[in-house]
């Protein structure tokens, strides 16, 4: 494989703050890489560089293609274009099931679908995906790692998914530390070999610290012997010209000594294993039980000439922690906005007036993004600042981001703002649209553990399956028109289901590796399609 790209040293600061320090990394054509890294490390600002829309504060982006097309899906947007569109591009979002709306009509997995299904029509040289896997439900991330393998240009995504990472990337960038890490292979082995590399750095960093503790003390005792012998050659008369010499003699080979003993020093020289970054949520709240939060009765909402659903009846216990689960498309965030009073729909909801309700959207620019965090949360107390510049500390900014406008923070740092209005605001009622969306790893599993152990009132909408195992004990499932309750199932059918749906998708990954090596048209290519398309349904019924 050719080289097509390959980063110089780039740096790259803003507001005087280096975000990307002497980052060095090659693209091979064919490639396709994971691109992760902490929230703010850098990481959509790296491919704003290398898409040609920003330009380094030092070092140098080398192509080795003539006129190299590189096209860049962003993560978030406000506007896109809908006219114009390409045969390939209506194909795939037929695929995808995405309806003919204007974009701000559109769910936010349908308006993320949209732009992939343009940014793949392009047939770029290099295809820059900046967290193409939010919003998407199961099957839609089917379809996007298939995409994905079939794609015949190079791809560099951004991901915080480590399954997909796991099953779509052959190699792994990771910002840490402001340099770029490179890794061949996928996100597992990179873990695995991360953790082996720390491991040994801390054991080298170890043996170097007993070395400079042996040759500190031996320096010491050298500069003790200089001493004694200068004394001598004061004190002894008729000896003082001897001692003289001697001690001259001594402080040269000494400094011969201590000159060998650094450069020693020097030569082994390991540097300090740094501590990743740890975030920590605490979402407090007034435990409330027995009693009825939400209750909807003969509940129905169209959108567009559709029925989104009808004869929708539940009721949610104060305390509850409940998950909203259904495709793309399927009203997920229009019931939270209906349950809400913000959309108008025909039947009843009665809610209970004393909660205390924080309300996270899914959007990213609903924030003042000319803002600073110090504007945002504003308080003329230094107890109320300091409780407020210290929880932004535990959820990983650093003391800079005070006096940053909230545009210019990564899309992860701005969800992290929006749940510090809630966590400041001591809400016993928590409603979280897609919360994990643009969230790091490390900020994911922490915020898992929160809601966990949160005793206030939940209601979820992801499509993170994990993530909703650990938070919710209850769903509500919008098929069908409908909306169904579905309690936890019990440990023995959940086993069956699990053993059940392992078989389907080992099945479904050697029928995926079997397709990624063939193209439409090729003998058995339209068998091994249509099994797929069976086991998706398959899972996706379990």
């Amino acid at each position: 494989m050719r080289e097509i790209m390959k980063l110089l040293n780039v740096s790259y600061e803003v507001m005087d703050e280096k975000i990307l320090d002497e980052v060095s990394g090659s693209i091979q054509e064919g490639d396709v890489i994971g691109l992760i890294g902490m929230n703010g490390a850098g990481k959509s600002t790296l491919l704003q560089l290398i898409a040609g829309n920003r330009i380094p504060t030092e070092g140098q982006i080398q192509w080795f293609l003539n006129d190299a097309k590189k096209i860049l899906v962003e993560q978030e947007t406000e506007n896109h274009p809908s006219e114009g569109m390409t045969p390939s591009q209506v194909k795939l979002l037929d695929k995808w099931q995405v309806p003919q709306h204007e974009f701000r009509l559109l769910s936010g997995g349908e308006k993320l679908k949209a732009r992939l299904a343009k940014g793949f029509s392009e047939k770029a040289d290099l295809l820059l995906l900046d967290e193409p896997t939010n919003h998407l439900d199961e099957q839609s991330l089917e379809l996007l790692a298939r995409l994905i393998k079939e794609y015949r240009g190079t791809i560099l995504l951004v991901s915080h998914d480590r399954y997909f990472l796991d099953e779509a990337v052959s190699k792994i960038w990771s910002i840490e530390g402001k340099k770029l890490v490179e890794h061949k292979g996928n996100y597992s082995s990179y873990t695995k070999v991360r953790k082996e590399r720390r491991l040994t750095q801390q054991r080298e960093l170890e043996k170097q610290e007993k070395m400079a503790e042996r040759i500190e003390k031996q320096m010491k005792e050298l500069s003790a012997w200089s001493d004694k012998a200068h004394a001598q050659s004061t004190k002894q008369e008729g000896y003082k010209e001897y001692y003289r010499v001697k001690a001259k003699r001594m402080d040269s080979q000494i400094k011969s000594k201590q000159k060998r003993l650094e450069k020693e020093l020097e030569k082994t020289k390991v540097t300090k294993v740094e501590e990743d970054p740890t975030v920590t949520f605490s979402l407090p709240a007034t435990h409330k039980t027995g009693k009825r939060f939400l209750e909807v009765k003969n509940l129905k909402k169209s959108f567009e000439g559709r029925t989104l659903f009808e004869n929708v009846q539940f009721t949610i216990q104060h305390g509850e922690k409940v998950a909203i689960t259904g495709p793309n498309g399927s009203g997920k965030t229009t019931l939270l906005k209906v349950l809400l009073g913000m959309e108008a729909a025909e039947g009843e909801v009665w809610m209970s007036p004393s909660a205390h309700i924080g309300y996270l959207t899914q959007e990213v620019f609903d924030l003042p993004l000319n803002e600073t965090p110090g504007d945002l949360f504003y308080s003329e107390t230094f107890a109320k600042r300091g409780k407020v510049q210290t929880l932004m500390k535990h959820l990983g900014f650093q003391a800079s981001h005070w006096h940053s406008p909230i545009g210019n923070l990564s899309m992860g740092e701005r969800v992290k703002i929006k749940l510090m209005k809630d966590i400041l605001g001591e809400k016993d009622v928590l409603i979280l649209d897609e919360p994990t969306n643009h969230l790091d790893l490390p900020s994911r599993e922490q915020f898992e553990e929160t809601l966990s152990a949160y005793n206030g009132t939940l209601i979820i909408v992801s499509h993170d399956r994990y993530f909703l195992e650990r938070t919710s004990e209850m769903k509500l499932v919008i098929e069908n028109r409908t909306v169904r309750k579905q309690l936890e199932e019990p440990a023995s059918e959940r086993n069956d289901h699990e053993d059940r749906r392992m078989k389907l998708e080992t099945e479904r990954q050697e029928v995926l590796g079997r397709l990624s090596f063939m193209l439409p048209g090729d003998e058995g290519y339209e068998a091994l399609d249509k099994r797929f398309i069976e086991l998706t349904k398959q899972i996706n019924e379990l």
